[in-house]
């Protein structure tokens, strides 16, 4: 064996490691000198700095400003422009809202089916200014329309842009559009552009009620010039609770998307650092290179033809771009592996070059590696999590500084297995030693078959290992280069899948970024277990671990760039008069301090835990505050009346100051016959009733705009006594004149996911309240005199 070769054979792999990242995404945008019939960072980002201005959360006037910039931008392009308005009543969330949708058609020539592409404009529910999510996507899609006008070509099929509204409460435009609107029966598949982070490499992910082979065979034949996307992506994405825009109309259109989205830098994600600022230029420029080659592909498809009875594994790789087949040839491809490998390990044992002692004291140091670095990974975490319990008040789980933790772990996982098989792999060869990973991903791809069929491809590596398997029984030093590339396309296919799972699932999920590195390292024994500085290698991951944890340490706390959530929420009780400040936040801090005091008390001794949030926290602490005189809504009785043996009642419910939500909530034991919110009928359950097991005592979350009232209407037992609490929302403490507020240190953020800078007013009423204020009213209009 040449001397250099391990040497060379290392900085090979680390080059590869690189490049399995590198070519992921475009290096850099495209300015505005291109040609015209090219996407453009730099022309995309003028409209995005337009949309991105201000936070424009559904119901504020900067809302309102960027649905009528939008429809401008569409009249522009030429497109027959539509706006789309009603109310959508989602039963299963209690939301009600009024989504307010921007749409434009380009005709085609043809009859066929409508291309659709998707992207919603409402920025999230906080001070978020949305230039990522979804600001990026709805400039993906007018830079890339703007392109293919440039070009001069009629599409066969129409093509549809839609501007959704509501995404951020519960996809409520997206569900108005597919339900109510004429053209959603012309749409035969759809491109939706999202984000969950404000960088890295777009992922194309199905969404399709059939199989997927027609839609990766035209996702291919369209060649876009930097594919990320896999089966397995689909298939964790199923399993999580998430969905977006494209899931409405799979579910209630059954029309196929794909969906691209972006997820790291995932602690903008909803925050107010969403800003286009923060928006990563390499990342906006992927999203057109997907857009602009799938729009001139699918203007002209046959979109009547993309369903399929067939599902296929897909995945990218680097130079071929994308590989699939079917998902039948899952098995097979294990069992002849199995087959290879059971054949290889005879061989070897015939030929005396494998021994069974050998492969025995293999699995040693694999498995407690394996045990280990697994054990290290979780625990390493939940010990991080006690010496900085700031990190919880990060509630994306991705922390900011995620990526140093990332590279913390995976290198301490790799000192442990050179250290490991420092030992072992001097007595032993390197073909015994190789035994025992091969075994594993046998097993591996077993349980993918039974479980994860989305994972089909793991095991094309395998047969590179059972390629390098064969040479390592034929040859004593074989030549490491050669062993390098039969390593590669494990490198191409798992590396990117160590850093993928910590930030998409969370920082916590760097366990599974430790039992990968080992899973690849296992993979790469042909090459490493030739090496016999193994131990000076491990002491080098040891001393970089220790670098990123530094660095991770000395990023720990909180500034200007890394902000500290937090939240402040001022809450009076119109019926007893009583005031509080009240937060979600476990850490406090001087801001918050300033309201709730250095000891606040524990928000359940004031508040009823009535309130909403995504990861279904209360406030947490609350402190008593100034009384101030908010105007609080006004109800009114419109009917109470026995109507087939039940009491019907209709009362509205007026907002008399700017109002952002109302929550209304009725003791779970009361069973309602029907119920409608402003117009909208609420679905009857099993039982015939409406909400008859509900395990709370919400029954409604209306998000107002344009100062709507909310009017009731419901049927119920006679002489049933409803007692309803309302919880009426405005965002603006901040800004209210009643209030002086301190600025927000630099150092802090509005808290996303939840409700905060809010003044809440909490008041009940009952239908004889309302008839006693009807009574009261009438009684203070003075009598004339005959």
């Amino acid at each position: 064996m040449n001397k250099s070769y391990p040497f060379l054979s290392f900085l090979l792999i680390v080059g590869l490691l690189y490049y399995s990242f590198y070519s992921l995404m475009p290096a850099k945008g495209t300015d505005a000198s291109i040609s015209e019939t090219e996407f453009s960072t730099e022309r995309a980002l003028v409209p995005l700095q337009e949309i991105s201005k201000a936070p424009h959360y559904f119901g504020t006037q900067e809302h309102e400003r960027v649905g009528l910039y939008l429809e401008n931008q569409l009249k522009s392009l030429g497109l027959e422009t539509q706006i789309q308005e009603g109310f959508v009543l989602d039963a299963a969330s209690k939301n009600l809202d009024k989504p307010k949708n921007i749409m434009g058609r380009l005709k085609g020539s043809g009859t066929g089916k409508a291309l659709l592409l998707l992207s919603h404009y409402d920025s999230a529910l906080v001070p978020s200014y949305g230039a990522s999510d979804a600001g990026s996507g709805v400039v993906t899609i007018l830079e890339s329309m703007r392109a293919y006008i440039a070009s001069g070509k009629t599409p066969v099929n129409d093509i549809i842009v839609l501007f959704t509204d509501c995404e951020e409460i519960g996809l409520d435009g997206a569900n108005l559009f597919v339900n109510e609107h004429p053209w959603a029966k012309d749409v035969g598949f759809v491109m939706n552009f999202e984000a969950r982070g404000s960088g890295g490499p777009s992922v194309m992910i199905l969404e399709s009620n059939a199989g997927n082979a027609n839609l990766i065979n035209a996702f291919i034949e369209a060649n876009p010039e930097y594919p990320v996307a896999s089966s397995l992506m689909y298939s964790v994405y199923k399993i999580l609770p998430n969905s977006t825009d494209s899931t409405i109309f799979r579910v209630d259109g059954n029309i196929d998307s794909f969906f691209f989205a972006f997820i790291d830098d995932h602690f903008d994600y909803h925050t107010a650092n969403d800003t286009i600022e923060n928006l990563d230029i390499e990342t906006l420029q992927h999203q057109g290179s997907y857009l602009l080659p799938l729009l001139h592909y699918f203007a002209d498809a046959d979109l009547s033809n993309l369903k399929s009875d067939q599902d296929d594994v897909y995945v990218n790789l680097p130079f071929v771009k994308m590989i699939h087949y079917p998902f039948s040839w899952i098995l097979p491809s294990v069992l002849i592996a199995t087959a290879l490998f059971l054949l290889l390990l005879f061989f070897g044992i015939k030929n005396k070059k494998l021994t069974l002692a050998g492969i025995g004291k293999g699995f040693i140091p694999y498995l407690l590696s394996l045990i280990g670095c697994g054990i290290v990974g979780y625990f390493g975490w939940v010990l991080l999590l006690k010496l900085y319990p700031q990190y919880h008040e990060i509630q994306h789980g991705f922390k900011y500084n995620g990526h140093s933790y990332i590279a913390f772990f995976v290198l301490l996982s790799l000192g442990i297995l050179f250290w490991m098989y420092r030992k072992f792999s001097e007595k032993d060869k390197p073909a015994n030693l190789f035994i025992a990973p091969i075994t594993l991903w046998l097993v591996i791809n077993a349980a993918v078959f039974a479980y994860l069929k989305g994972a089909g491809y793991f095991i094309i590596p395998v047969y590179f290992g059972l390629a390098a398997l064969w040479i390592l029984i034929r040859q004593e030093k074989p030549n490491l280069l050669v062993m390098v590339l039969l390593g590669t396309p494990a490198i191409f296919l798992y590396a990117p899948l160590i850093q993928f799972f910590p930030v998409a699932l969370g920082s916590e999920m760097v366990v599974i970024a430790c039992i990968f590195t080992v899973l690849l390292f296992g993979l790469l024994l042909p090459v490493f277990g030739f090496y016999r500085n193994k131990g000076f290698l491990g002491a080098i991951c040891f001393i970089a671990a220790l670098f990123f944890f530094l660095k991770a340490h000395f990023t720990s706390d909180f500034s200007e760039t890394r902000q500290k959530p937090n939240s402040l929420i001022y809450y009076q009780n119109v019926d007893d008069g009583t005031s509080y400040w009240a937060t979600y936040d476990t850490m406090l801090d001087d801001w918050t301090k300033g309201y709730l005091g250095s000891n606040p008390t524990k928000a359940s001794e004031f508040i009823p835990a009535v309130s909403r949030s995504k990861y279904n926290k209360g406030y947490t602490y609350a402190s008593e505050a100034p009384q101030k005189k908010i105007p609080s809504f006004e109800t009114v009785l419109q009917k109470d009346t026995l109507i087939d043996s039940y009491q019907a009642v209709t009362f509205t419910i007026f907002p008399k100051r700017a109002v952002n939500q109302i929550g209304l909530y009725v003791d779970k034991s009361i069973t309602f016959q029907s119920l409608r919110f402003n117009g909208k009928e609420v679905p009857k359950d099993s039982t015939g009733n409406v909400y008859s097991n509900r395990t709370n005592n919400e029954i409604l979350r209306y998000y107002i705009a344009d100062r709507d009232s909310l009017e009731v209407s419901y049927t119920i037992a006679p002489k049933t006594e409803v007692t309803f609490t309302a919880l009426e929302y405005s965002f603006d403490l901040l800004t209210n004149t009643q209030f002086t507020i301190n600025k927000r240190p630099k150092n802090t953020m509005p808290k996303p996911f939840v409700v905060t800078d809010a003044i809440v007013l909490k008041k009940t009423f009952s239908v004889a309240s309302m008839q006693k204020q009807t009574n009261d009213s009438i009684a203070e209009i003075p009598l004339l005199n005959e």
